[in-house]
């Protein structure tokens, strides 16, 4: 079905565009910060969902449309582009200060926490870019695309979940670092 070779190049690729860091990354730890990990699941699950749609996508046919019309994958990266403005902006708004709140009130609802999670990944030019780029060179036209895309999706999935909640976990330490102490001013 999968050569293991084929394998051997696609986890460790794969892995490595996982954890560097990105939207979707920088989401899991500020929210693993501010809420905690527990919550940040249901944000990583939108996630993970819209990193889904986004490879299935990308083998199914948006590759070949992107790379025959590269005014669409620009247009996808102004889209892109203009969300990370909006996050921008609405943070810049925010007037935040250098402390860390230990009594958070503001109740984020699970389905916002997806949604959240779902329009990043989505949204996100980076992920497009490496899905269409890296991920139908290792779909075989040898054999089946359904069970060789299911296969890559789940390792694509599992390496997302590993480091989303590195990430997050990273960011409760921080928190608990932060809040220890004198350690903000």
């Amino acid at each position: 079905m999968i050569d293991v070779a084929a394998l051997a190049v696609f986890i460790p690729t794969f892995f490595f565009v996982s954890i560097t860091p990105g939207m979707c990354m920088t989401l899991a730890m500020t929210l693993g910060m501010s809420i905690g990990v527990r919550r940040t699941l249901w944000m990583i699950i939108g996630e993970l969902l819209g990193v889904a749609s986004v490879a299935i996508a990308a083998v199914l046919g948006v590759a070949s449309v992107m790379l025959n019309y590269p005014n669409a994958f620009d247009i996808l990266k102004w889209v892109g582009g203009a969300y990370l403005i909006y996050i921008g902006i609405n943070m810049w708004r925010a007037k935040g200060k250098m402390s860390v709140d230990t009594h958070n009130t503001t109740a984020v609802s699970r389905y916002s926490l997806f949604s959240q999670g779902f329009v990043t990944a989505i949204a996100n030019p980076k992920g497009w870019a490496f899905m269409i780029s890296l991920l139908p060179p290792f779909i075989s036209v040898q054999y089946s695309v359904a069970p060789q895309l299911a296969v890559l999706v789940a390792i694509i999935l599992l390496s997302e979940f590993i480091c989303m909640m590195i990430y997050a976990t990273g960011g409760k330490i921080l928190r608990l670092f932060l809040t220890k102490g004198n350690n903000i001013k």
